[in-house]
Order: structure tokens, then C-alpha cells, then sequence
């Protein structure tokens, strides 16, 4: 018996014990492939034994000083090796502890803002429905997934959302991609109009999204006409890397290949490798002066931020995944993922589309290829291929309520960055079985 509240009461998951590589290990002894590193979190697999080292390193010298007394070498080194590495004039870093903690403070750095700059009316925030922003109740209420925000809506503060980059199932059959971004770009200036353009503070929005649509990239121009949008109006882009950031993509940062800088990014997930739990808002000179010019202060903090040993574990990830051929590594093996992905499920009646950028992508599964149509969600299919694919020994990120928070399942796949492609290959044979397997219950 568990005294553990599980995600599920209705199981008890089986017990990890051990990893290496792109592999898990049971206390079955069963092995296995770590398809979605976890949620897009171990990019360079499990057992690296620099991290480990770093980590030990750092315990060793200090394992923890309050940021209200002291700061850390190992800190100061991350924010230094962040900021000269963040695009644009994205200076500063602030140091949490993972995703929804980064999306929380860079909306009340957004807040703050504003206030030091004598704009104390700007309160709104706008973003995408079918986003996913994190699970604290402020990055929560941003997000734009209904089912994750129906239960606990009495409790969100106020926020606006607009139409998702879904070009799947939005795009109109005759409308380019400039078209269509366009097109969503005025749907944002619209509501920033409507709500008053001297009240909204920010739009927020993962530049390629991951959990609750699964891998979906921007179509061509539409980040720099959100940004032209976002700057007619003196409102703050706060990019969501949470998940799409550090690498993953094929790019340091996500929003490198659109050519855009926003004013705020957060990161977490792969900053760290799941070595330690940190994440980090990279914040412009901007916003750093607003602050240094005003009350001289951030009005935020929590116990962790800082940690040494998760800024430790965070260098040795940065160690790792800026090494030169890494990147071009994650480029040519996610551009080889797709390509499987193609060739074993392009012809399945039951995969509607197969998305992403880098080592990250979505397949979104429907009852009919030809229409569109997703499946009951009563069957519960990204349960069922979660399920089959585990009995393959392969691990992957299955989500429900992709189309609107009720309808619509995909897939989504995030290996860590050192896999090979035979590994590739044997993740695409063992998902196709799983995918059959389970539309064919």
C-alpha cells in the first residue's frame, strides 16, 4: 500500500530504480526507452556522469544559502552563462525552481513593470486558448486548456485568451501561412483594442506548444507580427520555453528560429535535465532598469530560488548541451524522427497529423484521417497507446483534449538529445505497434 498521493488513486505506477542513457530500468528489471524524457525534461538522458559530478561537487562546498543573506558562485555563474547566451538585450536572469514558478514570476515582473514605470492601469493578460502555462494558480488562470482550469475557475484571477497558431485544423484551405498568421495577429490586436489598449500588460505564449497541443509550431510570420502587435501597443511578449526551450528544439532558445525577441522567457524542464529541479525568466535591461530606477526591488521570491546545487547541476547541462555539435546533432535527429514518424504512421487511418520542430513532435491521433475527426474521448486513446506502449518499453507523453480541452488526442515526443539513430528507429517501430494496438481495441 502507497501513502504516496499518486496522480492517479485509481493505480500505483511501477517503481523506477535505476537509468542510463535514454533507458529506465523498473524494480521489475524491466528496461525502458525514455521516448518523451519524462515531459520533455531529460535532455541528456540519465546516469551523465558530469552532472553527477557537479552535484556532488557542489554539495560537498555548500548545498544551500538563503538568496536574503548570500548569493553563490554557482548562481552568479548560470545567470552570467544565460544571459550571454539569450538572445537580444535579455540581460538578467531570475532563478526559480521549475516552470510554473518561472511563468508566475515573469507575469508579476510584467506587473511590476509597470507600476515602477508609472503604468499602474496595465493589468491585463492575454493568451492563447489551448495553452498550458503551468499549474499554479496564476499560471494556470494564463493558460488556455479548459480542462485543466474548469474545476478550479472560481479561484483564477482574470485573463483573456485568443486563437491558438493550430494550423492543422484553423488554417483555411486558402489561406498562406503569412495569410493565416496575419489573420491571428489581428485577432490579438483586436482584443487588445477591446479590452483597452493602455490596460493589457502582457501576451503570453510558447513559441512551439507542447503539453496540450503537442509540438505545434508557429507558421511563417506570425511571431513577427505578434511582436509588431505587441510593440504598436507597449504591451510585454512573455515567451512560455518551458518546454520547448533549452535545445529541445533544435535551437538554444525556440524563439532564435522566428527571428523575435521578447521581453520575458521562462525556462525550466530541460535547463536543468532533471538532474535537479530549477528553472530561470530571462529578463531584458528594460525591465532590470524599471526595477533599478524605481523601488530597487523584485516584490517576489520563495525559499529555493538560487539553490547551488540546481544552478551547479544547470552549468553542467549548459556545459553539455552548448558544446558545438550539439545542436546540428538535435537538428539531424529530430529531422530523421519525422521522417520515421512519415514513413511508419503517415498511411495509418488513425494519424491525422505529425508535427514539431527538433526533437519535438506531435502526432495527433483521429477516428478519420480524411475529416478530421477525433476520436470519443470515452475511449480515452492517449491512455490506451500510453499503455500499449509501455508493455513495448517505450515511454511516451500522451494528452487528451487537444482540439478544445475535451476532444482530440495526440502523442508527443521529446527523446533526449544524445540518442543515436538506431534508438530513433526503435522509438518509431515500438510507438507504430502501440498506435495500432490501441485503435484496434
Amino acid at each position: 500500500m502507497t501513502r504516496l498521493l499518486h496522480r492517479s488513486t485509481k493505480t500505483t505506477p511501477p517503481v523506477a530504480v535505476s537509468g542510463q542513457g535514454i533507458y529506465i530500468t523498473d524494480a521489475e528489471g524491466r528496461d525502458y526507452i525514455d521516448g518523451s524524457g519524462g515531459a520533455a525534461v531529460s535532455c541528456l538522458g540519465h546516469g551523465h556522469p558530469a552532472i553527477a559530478a557537479a552535484i556532488h561537487a557542489q554539495v560537498d562546498k555548500l548545498a544551500y544559502a538563503h538568496t536574503s543573506f548570500f548569493t553563490t558562485e554557482a548562481a552568479e555563474r548560470l545567470g552570467q552563462r544565460l544571459s550571454d547566451l539569450a538572445p537580444g538585450s535579455l540581460d538578467y536572469a531570475y532563478l526559480v525552481s521549475g516552470g510554473s514558478e518561472a511563468v508566475e514570476a515573469a507575469l508579476k515582473m510584467a506587473r511590476q513593470y509597470y507600476v515602477e514605470t508609472g503604468q499602474p492601469q496595465r493589468r491585463h493578460i492575454v493568451a492563447r486558448r489551448q495553452s498550458y502555462h503551468g499549474n499554479t494558480l496564476g499560471a494556470l488562470a494564463t493558460g488556455g486548456n479548459e480542462w485543466r482550469r474548469a474545476q478550479f475557475r472560481p479561484l483564477l484571477p482574470e485573463t483573456h485568451h485568443v486563437s491558438p497558431c493550430y494550423a492543422y485544423r484553423d488554417r483555411e484551405p486558402d489561406e498562406t501561412e503569412i495569410e493565416y498568421g496575419t489573420r491571428l495577429a489581428a485577432e490579438l490586436e483586436n482584443k487588445i483594442r477591446e479590452l483597452g489598449a493602455e490596460e493589457v500588460m502582457a501576451f503570453v505564449m510558447e513559441p512551439v506548444v507542447g503539453a496540450t497541443l503537442g509540438a505545434v509550431p508557429p507558421v511563417e510570420g506570425y511571431m513577427r507580427a505578434i511582436r509588431e502587435v505587441c510593440d504598436r501597443y507597449g504591451v510585454l511578449l512573455i515567451a512560455d520555453e518551458v518546454m520547448c526551450g533549452m535545445g529541445r528544439t533544435g535551437s538554444l532558445f525556440a524563439v532564435e528560429t522566428e527571428g523575435v525577441v521578447p521581453d520575458l522567457i521562462a525556462v525550466a524542464k530541460g535547463l536543468g535535465g532533471g538532474y535537479q529541479p530549477i528553472g530561470a525568466v530571462l529578463l531584458s535591461d528594460r525591465i532590470y532598469r524599471a526595477f533599478e530606477q524605481g523601488s530597487g526591488t523584485f516584490q517576489h521570491g520563495h525559499t529555493y530560488i538560487g539553490h547551488p546545487v540546481a544552478a551547479a547541476a544547470a552549468n553542467a547541462v549548459l556545459d553539455e548541451i552548448t558544446r558545438p555539435e550539439m545542436m546540428p546533432h538535435v537538428a539531424e535527429m529530430g529531422r530523421r524522427l519525422q521522417g520515421a514518424l512519415e514513413q511508419r504512421l503517415a498511411q495509418s487511418p488513425h494519424v491525422g497529423d505529425i508535427r514539431g520542430r527538433g526533437l519535438f513532435r506531435g502526432i495527433e491521433l483521429v477516428a478519420d484521417r480524411d475529416t478530421k475527426a477525433p476520436f470519443d474521448p470515452s475511449r480515452k486513446m492517449h491512455a490506451r497507446v500510453k499503455r500499449a506502449a509501455m508493455e513495448r518499453g517505450l515511454l511516451c507523453y500522451p494528452m487528451p483534449g487537444t482540439i478544445d480541452g475535451q476532444r482530440g488526442d495526440h502523442i508527443l515526443l521529446a527523446p533526449p538529445f544524445i540518442i543515436a539513430p538506431d534508438e530513433i528507429d526503435m522509438i518509431v517501430d515500438r510507438l507504430g505497434e502501440a498506435i495500432d494496438a490501441a485503435t484496434a481495441e
